[in-house]
Formats: structure tokens, sequence, C-alpha cells
């Protein structure tokens, strides 16, 4: 199979494509993970940082790091739970910047589904959820849905 025809490489540059539209729609002030990470925070206020890494398909060292990072950038905190666990809330500043960045991702999303028809909108979108959903647990970090999904 030619290279430009293999699934992988064309996920792979899908992902390229996805990851720098969003850096020109919304700047370098955070990353897709790190808006991914807020936005999960916005519907499921003061998750404890287990639960977030398992709802945003992260292992948990690194939703750590996240959280530190983001908490530094005053854009949510961490309070101490029993057992050492930490429950997650975002802040006002964290708030204002997802209601900021809105216009610009929907504008985004529009575009990256630019050329395409509403029903191929709909079959692209059904198919990419159906791939995931079906290849789950291949991920180092797979998807555990909560409550909001």
């Amino acid at each position: 199979m030619e290279l430009h025809q293999q699934p992988g490489h064309l996920i792979r540059r899908a992902h390229q494509i996805a990851v720098s539209m969003f850096l020109e729609a919304l700047g370098r002030e955070l990353t897709p993970v790190q808006y991914a990470v807020l936005r999960k925070l916005q519907d499921r206020p003061g998750i404890d940082q287990v639960t977030l890494a398992s709802e945003v398909a992260l292992d948990t060292s690194t939703t750590a790091e996240l959280a530190v990072r983001l908490e530094a950038k005053g854009w949510l905190v961490r309070q101490m739970l029993p057992r050492r666990q930490r429950s997650l809330l975002l802040t006002d500043e964290g708030q204002a910047l997802l209601a900021r960045l809105e216009p610009a991702l929907q504008a985004m999303h529009s575009a990256m589904l630019n050329g395409l028809t509403e029903a191929e909108r709909s079959q692209f979108l059904h198919l990419l959820h159906k791939f995931v959903s079906l290849n789950n647990e291949q991920s180092r970090a797979p998807l555990r849905a909560g409550p909001s999904a």
C-alpha cells in the first residue's frame, strides 16, 4: 500500500493539521491537551486528577504535570483530598480564558471541516468517533468516559 494511503500515516497527518490549526486559531497560550484538560474541568468541576486523566485519555503523571503548569498560569487550583488525591477547579481566570477562546474554536472547527458537505461532515465525525471507540484499548492511556461524555 502506498504511504499516503496508509491509515496510520493519514491519521498522523490529520493530527499534524489539527494541532497546526489549533495553534494558528488560538495562538500558543495553551496547547490542545491543556485545552482538553481545562474543558473537562469546566464540565466536571472538582474532579480528582486520576479521574481527569482517565476522562481525557492521559496518563496520571502527565495529568499531574499539566495540573501544576495550569495552576502556575492561574487557570486552575488544586486542593488536597484524602489519600493524597487532588481536586481540580477552574479559576475565574480559567473560565474567562475558555470563554474568550470559544469564538476562535468554533471558527477553527468550521475551517477543519470546510469543503465537506453536511452529510460528509456527519459521516466523517461518526467514523472518526467509531474508530477511536473501537481502538480505545490500544491506547497507552485509554479513555474512561465520565458522566458528561
